[in-house]
């Protein structure tokens, strides 16, 4: 094809662009073949001229069209080129999200540096069992690719994943292993999978460290072989490492890390265990803080060793051995910070005592001296001598350095052999799954020796994935039988001999290491003389003598000599080593040094052992030359490894995975293309391009051929043979033979030559649409023009008549304008005469009215004048009254205040007094009597004296009083005449006052009057106003009850959607717990088939290994006849099966778990029973414990009254002595004066007596008290003691009991005289004249007081009253404070809601009229919602109660059936099957009559359940019998046992009737129809059990003669659960066969086939081709579908299922139709366009229809299609405004955020008619739908099954009616 075909005018290539690698152009002219440049137009709008080279014509790449942009496989594109695969990778990385894409054999993966939730069980799932090109790309696609190629080819696998540091690696590989892990699953009890992946952990800590480039960069490569049986599940691993970067222990750059174990460690110093290893930050030790940057963002350290080591311990890496591992770990971290001094310029020291050494050796036990002398010197070894060589602090330190290094390669050894230990077992390997995680082409500005070695394993993995690709290109040749051509491709041999080649660069590296005096200068000067004339890829740099340039496939790489020598030397001071060796503590350490010398690799090669035949390369060696492996360099073992790794690669079949990082700076979703062309170019993707360009990379199959191009063929070219068709149309439309090859099944194409008949494609239907677009045009154009037409005509005709009206009309208001002005003017003159005519009659009336005033007034303020001196002279006299009366009242009261104070004083002095002699003076009751009498004497002498001197007061006061009172009177007579000069002068001046004030009066009176006529004019008008607005407010009042009723209407409409919303959650609530509860039945089912296969393979193996010695288990007891009927208590039944028929040498891990579950249920069984004689031990050990405790509290009693009658006897004595003292003072001083009256000692005496007396009237109380409780007491001990037991102690031996010393005991006496004080006990003090008399009487005996201790003997029951009336008033307070409080609340409650009423009736007040009645119907409302919430709140609390009691009443109904049942246990009758314990029931039993039913002999039973169940072919019984039979007849034998009251044969039956029909169904569950069968005769047999249970509920719907054969004797309430649950089991097996029969039927028939046939185009698919979505011969399509689900319906149908469990079914069935097609459609991205949604539109209308013949519209089978029609609505609606964003939102509401996203993401245009969807649309979406609610699963979750309930369905059929074929053999059975 010519070039000036391709480029033309308009047509888009590539040209080179310095920032973006390559930009896109727009031809602006044809191209022809003379023209020396092109004319282009940039996408920026800017015009460029192209030049071109006359001699190479250097024409740019074309690009290629819109529809194959975004392909899943590179290869698919029809320009094969570097910018065209550039595009494509961005296209699908920026705009659609996906960072995987197909290049031929090629998965390229993009590090999108963001979390994406696509590896999720449910997509692994999705992937597993699919065909490599039939699902979207990713790393699950090649894993599963792998794995069936494994099973197929029985060939072992690997997978490649190469690529730069941050590219990824690490998490491909870790996922392709989980996948692995995933859908193989263990062969063995150990778990393989879990170990496996619990590797990945261990090597990231020890192997990955952070760079610049990656947070988690490996630092290693490892080759991990994941071994598998032969049934290709995980037995197994082994791995294998490759150059560990040692140098990373002891530097690191900036921003860089050292390996994370050591933060890890760092960071968990804090931790117990870890003290001992002296750790801190990580910021204090020299190799962790090199980088500055010691803490990666999201990622916490502690964290991650708590991972690693639970990893460890999964491994069988034992605490003791990790706490070694982190030993050493922590030694290296302190010999880092060793710091060695200069000792001279040519030796070194370590400072004594250096903590960090110190610390170093107790770690790894090792003395101090000799690390120290070593550290600084070297031994040096001639023919005759030894010397020490001392070294100077640089070599020191570089040998410390070393030292760490070796530490820690020689540990990474250690843990990766322990880690391949621990993933071996014994089982033989099958085949095995490599996955090679290995580091890709690096170039940096300075590339040392790490850089070489893992350049030049990227030059032979180069080599070998240049031979594989051509290997299969060649095979695709051969295979389809076309000419095949050599393809020139790059050959990396000569850069791989270069390096490994004699006299290579390795080999030159070795020798120049051997040499005495060698160095990197020499050795770069060798390299020049050998190889810079010699090879073209060698070569030196310009300005350096020390470095070298090689030509690596990738690009040109310059290395520094510097440091090479040292590096592939890898040496490390053997004093040292034999240090560490000769540790005695730490067995640890000698173990990592002891094979130093079988080490080959001191990267961390190990020997594969074990589980796999590893490949040998060479023979072994002699024994003399193994004791030298040990110097090996590094280089050459490395070489040596490297070539083991291609061989094992060579000997797999490979898959490659090239992980591309798109920029540097870690950005999500950010592509930086030269960057990504520089790997592309690097990984070999471009190569792969290259090679198949060279040949015919686009291929298309001849049926895909003729349905894409079927558009450009005539119709006599169309023939019946397709081959034969393409051929002829091929050979039409493109002339060069040579572009194209015509295989076997395919048609090959040169590069381009796809995108030519795309171009002819697209040429022909332009012209096919313009000429359908002038077609419709025209008859638009045409249509609009007729309506245009009519209208024009319809708008004159109206325009012309309402024209017409208006002259009509205006010409008749002209002529009553006239009239109205003639009669306007008229009134206006009137009224303008009438108002000057009022206007004169008003002024002089108001004149002549002003002057009549002037006069009155002058008139009335003389007489007012008058008036006003005789008021002001009456009150003036009023007022000096009254301050004269005010004085004297005030002056009396002072002289009473005063003498009230000093009676108040004298009193106060006389109680004190009288309560300290009432203190001083306790119990001495008859003295007081005698002292009293004598007071009385003394007081009656007093009182004749005192009489005279108040005679003689009285007389002297009254005088006093006479005088002072005169005196007072001349004072006031004087007061009088001042005060009346004064007021003459006042009372002028007010009188010019009040004329002032009467002027201004009388102005303010003028104004208001005005002010007056104003307000009544306004009022009038206002009272119009408001007349007017009465009107509008009853207008208003008529509006608000409209719209009340509206609003109650709308409210009792918004009640019934509350109860309609609450009514559907409760009904979701009830199916989610039906849902829960069938899946514990599927779990129960899953478990026991599990038994039962376990079961039977340890019968085989134990008949195999042991024969004729079988012994079980010891925990096989009874527990093997219980069955339980709940699903409670599924987990108990498990547990209780578990132990049968197992023998103690079976070693698998579920029969451990089983028994170990068994043991835990006993024991919990044993401590429920053990429960109550604990409560009884409990129980009688309180009893104990409370006569000790009372006897205990009768001692502390005794104690206190003993100390209490220690008290009283001490105070006696006390006041007994003050008594005496008194006595004395009275009689010594009686003849004196000093005891009159008022003197103080007199006062002082009177107050104490008053004490005295209070005191003894208390004591008195207290008497009277104790001796009526002290009988009280007496007997309620008496008859306390007579108690058996004692089941509380009273309140006074418990609080007895609590004083445990002396001090709190007399605390506790204390309080009580304090309480005897108070004021209630207490009665009115004796007067002053009573103690007096009582003073002067007689001293009384004192000795006689309390010598009968009649104190002490009512102290007990004065205690005990004071106790009881404490804790009573306590009680009674305690009640009163909580009634307060809630009186409190409430009234608080009101208070607030009072307040919040006023405040409403304020704001309401305060409102217009209509507001105000609007916000009153808002309040009401409001309350009554609040009503109404509260009853709701209310009304749930009570739900949930009933709800609780009802499960509590439940459970303790069973708990008693239970009890009772096993008083019955060991009753089974020897007919009774074991295959399936049943739990026995205790049945309660009727007495009825019964009548009709089948007798059958008890030693026929099992005959009847072979023949009725166990050998019943399903298919005659559907065909020939009644639906139902085999439940019917069950049945009728299940009456005759209950008429004969016979309770085992009822258990018997329905337990070898369970039994059976789960032996038919675990032997049959494969088979559609026999489940099917079963499910119908299962529900039959239920619906029977209701329908003559007898229960009123179930007996609506009988007859007559049907309710006399109900029951009579049990209930058989608990079996029907129990069959219920059977019911369930076989329905959740009957949905899982059908679904496996569906399941392969629906993406072919769904998504894959074209119903309608040419509107689904077919895309080129690359090399990884996609099933074919034509019907071929054994394909499934719709049709298929159909057939099917008719099937299964008539199969229900004929066995007699109920309709509603048929629409169940099918709700079910239709649900996994959408949920398979949904999911599918989400991970296809050749799905994803606007004609497949037709295609799945049409599907569904067709299932629709099929429900809609079925008559099942109704079941809620479309509902399970809804999410699966709005993702066909989202591919066919228009996808660019707002407006179209805002109705994908709206109408999508079954689709989850993520999946609309994911479909707009993936949505493809298959014309280039159709548009793309943008990324700010996208954008837009995920906007809108931020706020939604739901779950971010992506996949619908293909294995969920709804709940399914079995609605009561009685048969009409009578019993006696049906006859038993004798085609059943039941000839046994006799009716009855």
């Amino acid at each position: 094809m010519a070039a000036s075909e391709l480029y033309t005018k308009s047509a888009r290539v590539w040209i080179p662009d310095a920032e973006e690698v390559w930009k896109s152009a727009e031809l602006t002219k044809d191209y022809k073949n003379d023209d020396a440049s092109l004319q282009l137009l940039l996408e920026d709008g800017a015009n460029i001229e192209y030049k071109l080279d006359k001699k190479i014509k250097n024409l740019p790449y074309l690009r290629n069209p819109d529809i194959l942009v975004g392909e899943n496989d590179l290869t698919a594109l029809s320009y094969l080129h570097e910018p065209a695969v550039l595009h494509n990778l961005k296209v699908r990385f920026i705009d659609s999200k996906l960072i995987y894409t197909y290049c031929g054999i090629v998965l390229v993966a993009i590090n999108p540096y963001e979390t994406l939730p696509i590896y999720g069980t449910d997509i692994i799932n999705a992937y597993s069992g699919q065909n490599m090109g039939d699902m979207d790309p990713h790393i699950f696609a090649v894993a599963e690719e792998a794995y069936k190629q494994m099973a197929r080819d029985e060939r072992n696998q690997s997978i490649i994943v190469s690529g730069e540091s941050g590219a990824g690696k690490t998490v491909s590989a870790k996922y392709a292993m989980r996948y692995f892990a995933t859908v193989s699953g263990s062969a063995s009890e150990a778990n393989v999978e879990e170990k496996v992946l619990a590797s990945n952990p261990i090597m990231e800590a020890i192997g990955n460290a952070k760079t610049t480039r990656n947070d988690n960069s490996s630092r290693f490569g490892k080759y991990i072989e994941i071994g598998f049986d032969s049934r290709y599940r995980i037995i197994g691993a082994n791995m294998r490492t490759y150059l560990l970067e040692k140098s990373r222990v002891v530097f690191q750059a900036d921003e860089e890390r050292n390996y994370h174990i050591f933060y890890q460690l760092c960071a968990s110093s804090h931790l117990p265990e870890f003290k001992a290893l002296r750790l801190s930050s990580a910021n204090d030790f020299l190799y962790t803080r090199q980088g500055r940057s010691p803490v990666i963002d999201g990622v916490d350290d502690t964290k991650e060793l708590c991972t690693t080591r639970n990893a460890f311990t999964l491994l069988g890496i034992n605490e003791s051995y990790q706490m070694g591992l982190f030993q050493v770990l922590a030694a290296i971290l302190h010999l880092g910070n060793v710091e060695i001094k200069d000792k001279d310029s040519d030796s070194s020291l370590i400072p004594p005592n250096n903590r960090h050494l110190t610390a170093f050796c107790e770690l790894v036990g090792v003395t101090y001296q000799d690390m120290a002398q070593w550290l600084c010197h070297r031994k040096l070894k001639t023919a005759t001598e030894t010397y020490i060589k001392p070294l100077p602090r640089l070599q020191a330190t570089n040998a410390r350095d070393a030292l760490s290094k070796h530490i820690y390669a020689k540990l990474f050894n250690w843990i990766v052999e322990h880690v391949n230990k621990a993933l071996i077992t014994n089982v033989k390997q099958h085949s095995f799954i490599g996955v090679l995680d290995i580091y890709g082409f690096e170039t940096f500005e300075i590339n040392s020796f790490e850089q070489f070695c893992i350049n030049y394993a990227n030059e032979k993995l180069q080599q070998q994935f240049n031979m594989h690709v051509f290997k299969l290109e060649q095979e695709e040749y051969m295979k389809e039988q076309i000419p095949w051509t050599l393809i020139d491709f790059y050959d990396n041999q000569p850069c791989i001999n270069l390096i490994e080649a004699k006299m290579g660069i390795l080999d030159l590296l070795d020798e120049e290491c051997k040499m005495p005096k060698g160095s990197d200068d020499s050795w770069a000067q060798k390299l020049y003389n050998t190889h810079l004339k010699t090879c073209s890829l060698f070569e030196k740099p310009r300005m350096s003598n020390r470095a070298f340039i090689i030509q690596h496939f990738a690009d040109k790489v310059e290395y520094q000599c510097e440091g090479f020598l040292e590096k592939n030397k890898d040496t490390v001071n053997e004093e040292q080593i034999n240090v560490l060796k000769a540790s005695k503590k730490f067995d640890l350490l000698v173990e990592l040094f002891q094979d130093e010398l079988k080490a080959t690799s001191p990267t961390g090669q190990v020997p594969g052992t074990g589980g796999r035949t590893r490949l040998s390369i060479k023979p072994g060696k002699s024994r003399e030359t193994s004791s030298k492996e040990h110097k090996k360099t590094v280089g050459c073992q490395f070489r040596n490894s490297l070539q083991m790794l291609m061989e094992t690669l060579n000997a797999t079949t490979p898959h490659y995975v090239r992980c591309i990082k798109p920029n540097d700076f870690k950005l999500a979703f950010s592509f930086d293309p030269k960057r990504a062309v520089q790997q592309l170019r690097a990984c070999g993707v471009l190569e792969t391009i290259r090679i198949s360009a060279a040949g015919f990379p686009s291929r298309w199959t001849y049926q895909e051929f003729f349905s894409r191009y079927r558009v450009l063929m005539k119709q006599k070219d169309v023939l019946p043979d397709k081959k034969l068709t393409c051929r002829n149309v091929l050979e039409k439309l493109v002339q060069d033979k040579d572009k194209y090859q015509f295989g076997k099944t395919k048609i090959f194409f040169r590069a381009g030559q796809v995108a030519y008949l795309e171009k002819l494609r697209a040429d022909k239907l332009r012209v096919a649409c313009i000429r359908i677009q002038k077609t419709i045009r025209c008859w638009l154009a045409r249509k609009k023009y007729l309506r245009m037409r009519s209208a024009a005509i319809t708008i004159q005709r109206f325009t012309r008549g309402y024209q017409a009206r208006c002259l009509a009309k205006f010409l008749r208001r002209t002529q009553a304008a006239t009239i109205i002005q003639k009669y306007q003017r008229m009134v206006v003159e009137r009224k303008r005469y009438r108002q000057k005519q009022a206007a004169a009659l008003a002024m002089q009336t108001i004149l002549r009215a002003y002057l009549a005033r002037q006069k009155y007034k002058a008139l009335l303020r003389e007489h007012k004048a008058v008036i006003i001196q005789k008021r002001i002279r009456g009150w003036l006299a009023r007022c000096w009254y009254k301050r004269c009366l005010h004085s004297i009242v005030y002056l009396q009261c002072c002289i009473r205040r005063m003498k009230a104070r000093r009676e108040l004083k004298k009193l106060k002095i006389e109680a004190r007094s009288v309560e300290h002699f009432k203190k001083l003076n306790k119990g001495m009751e008859n003295k007081i009597m005698q002292l009293q009498r004598k007071v009385d004497d003394q007081h009656k002498e007093n009182r004749v004296i005192s009489e005279k001197l108040i005679g003689l007061e009285t007389s002297y006061g009254a005088e006093s009083e006479r005088l002072r009172g005169e005196l007072n009177r001349l004072r006031g007579v004087e007061e009088d005449a001042k005060n009346k000069a004064n007021q003459v002068t006042s009372l002028l001046e007010e009188l010019e006052r009040l004329k002032r004030e009467l002027t201004v009066t009388q102005q303010e009176k003028k104004t208001i009057e005005d002010w007056a006529q104003t307000y009544r004019d306004e009022m009038e008008k206002m009272v119009s106003e408001l007349k007017d607005q009465n009107g509008l407010l009853k207008k208003d009042k008529d509006d608000l009850n409209r719209l009340i009723q509206e609003q109650s209407q709308q409210m009792t409409e918004k009640m019934a959607r509350a109860i309609t919303q609450e009514t559907q959650q409760l009904v979701t609530d009830l199916n989610e717990e039906r849902s829960r509860y069938q899946n514990l039945l599927t779990e129960h089912l899953r478990l026991e088939e599990k038994y039962d296969d376990l079961k039977e393979e340890i019968a085989l193996s134990s008949n195999v290994s042991k024969p004729g010695h079988r012994r079980t288990d010891s925990t096989h007891s009874s527990n093997e006849s219980e069955y339980t009927y709940n699903s409670e208590y599924t987990e108990l039944e498990e547990g209780s099966r578990a132990s049968e028929d197992v023998t103690r040498g079976i070693d698998t891990s579920l029969t451990l778990k089983l028994q170990k579950r068994l043991t835990e249920l006993e024991q919990e069984k044993q401590s429920l029973r053990d429960e109550l004689e604990n409560k009884e031990e409990q129980f009688q050990r309180a009893r104990a414990r409370d006569d000790a405790e009372f006897k205990k509290a009768r001692g502390a009693e005794l104690e206190y009254e003993s100390l209490k009658r220690q008290e009283l006897e001490s105070e006696n004595k006390k006041l007994k002595h003050d008594l005496a003292e008194m006595r004395r003072s009275l009689l010594g001083d009686a003849a004196t004066a000093a005891g009159a009256p008022g003197s103080p000692a007199y006062n002082v005496l009177l107050d104490q007596l008053n004490a005295s007396c209070e005191e003894l009237e208390v004591r008195k109380e207290e008497v009277l008290i104790l001796r009526s409780q002290l009988v009280s007491q007496k007997e309620a001990m008496h008859h306390k003691d007579e108690k058996e037991t004692m089941t509380e102690p009273s309140i006074f031996v418990e609080d007895v009991s609590k004083l445990k010393d002396a001090d709190e005991l007399k605390q506790a006496y204390i309080g009580l005289k304090d309480t005897n004080r108070s004021p209630r006990f207490m009665r009115q003090p004796l007067e002053v004249s009573d103690l007096l008399s009582r003073l002067r009487s007689a001293a009384p005996d004192f000795h006689k007081l309390n010598e009968d201790g009649e104190l002490w003997l009512v102290n007990q029951g004065l205690k005990e009253t004071i106790r009881l009336l404490e804790h009573q008033l306590q009680t009674q307070r305690r009640g009163y404070d909580n009634e307060v409080e809630a009186l409190r609340g409430e009234l608080q409650n009101v208070k607030e809601e009072n307040n919040r009423q006023q405040q409403l009736l304020a704001q309401n007040l305060q409102l217009p009229p209509e507001a105000r009645i609007e916000a009153s119907l808002q309040h009401e409302i409001t309350r009554l919602t609040n009503e109404n919430l509260d009853l709701m709140e209310q009304l749930e609390k009570q739900d949930r109660t009933i709800r609780k009691l009802k499960k509590q009443l439940k459970v303790y109904s069973k708990r008693i059936g239970e009890m009772g049942a096993g008083q019955t246990e060991g009753q089974t009758s020897p007919g009774q099957m074991v295959e399936e314990p049943i739990h026995p029931v205790n049945i309660p039993r009727r007495e009825k009559d019964f009548q009709g039913m089948l007798e059958y002999k008890k030693e026929d039973e099992l005959k009847l359940v072979k023949n009725l169940i166990l050998e019943l072919k399903p298919r005659g019984v559907a065909v020939n019998l009644i639906p139902g039979l085999p439940a019917y007849i069950l049945f009728m034998c299940l009456r005759h046992a209950d008429y004969v009251n016979d309770d085992q044969k009822v258990r018997t039956l329905l337990t070898s009737t369970i039994n059976s029909i789960k032996k038919i169904l675990k032997k049959r569950g494969d088979d559609f129809e026999t489940v099917s069968f079963w499910l119908a005769n299962t529900c039959r047999f239920l619906h029977c059990l209701k329908q003559y249970s007898g229960d009123e509920a179930f007996m609506k719907h009988n007859t007559t003669r049907q309710n006399e054969h109900s029951l009579s004797n049990f209930d058989l309430a608990e079996y029907r659960q129990v069959i219920s649950d059977l019911a369930i089991q076989i329905y959740q097996q009957l949905i899982k066969c059908m679904e496996n029969i569906l399941q392969p039927m629906i993406v072919s028939g769904m998504l894959e086939h074209e119903t309608i046939q040419g509107v689904s185009g077919v895309k080129p698919t690359g090399l990884r081709k996609r099933t074919s979505s034509i019907a071929d011969e054994g394909t499934y399509t719709l049709d298929s579908i159909l057939r099917q689900l008719s099937t299964f319906h008539s199969i229900m149908c004929q066995h007699g299922t109920d309709p509603e469990l048929i629409k169940q079914v099918v709700k079910q069935q239709f649900y996994i139709i959408g949920a398979v097609t949904l999911n599918n459609l989400l991970l296809r991205k050749d799905m994803c366009s606007w004609s497949k949604g037709m295609q799945i539109r049409y599907n569904v209308s067709q299932l629709e229809e099929w429900l809609r013949d079925k008559g099942l519209m109704t079941c809620g089978a479309k509902e399970t299609l809804e999410p699966l029609i709005q993702a066909a609505q989202l591919l066919q609606v228009k996808k660019k405004t707002d407006e179209d964003a805002e109705a994908i939102c709206s109408m999508c509401h079954a689709l989850t955020t993520a999946q609309i996203v994911k479909v707009l993401n993936l949505y493809t245009p298959v014309n280039e008619f159709e548009e793309r969807v943008s990324v700010a649309f996208i954008r837009t979406i995920q906007t809108r739908l931020r706020d939604r609610c739901e779950s971010p699963q992506l996949l619908m979750d293909t294995k969920m099954i709804y709940p399914v309930t079995f609605p009561f369905n009685p048969s009409s059929l009578a019993l006696e009616t049906i006859q038993i074929p004798s085609s059943l053999n039941l000839g046994f059975l006799t009716r009855v």
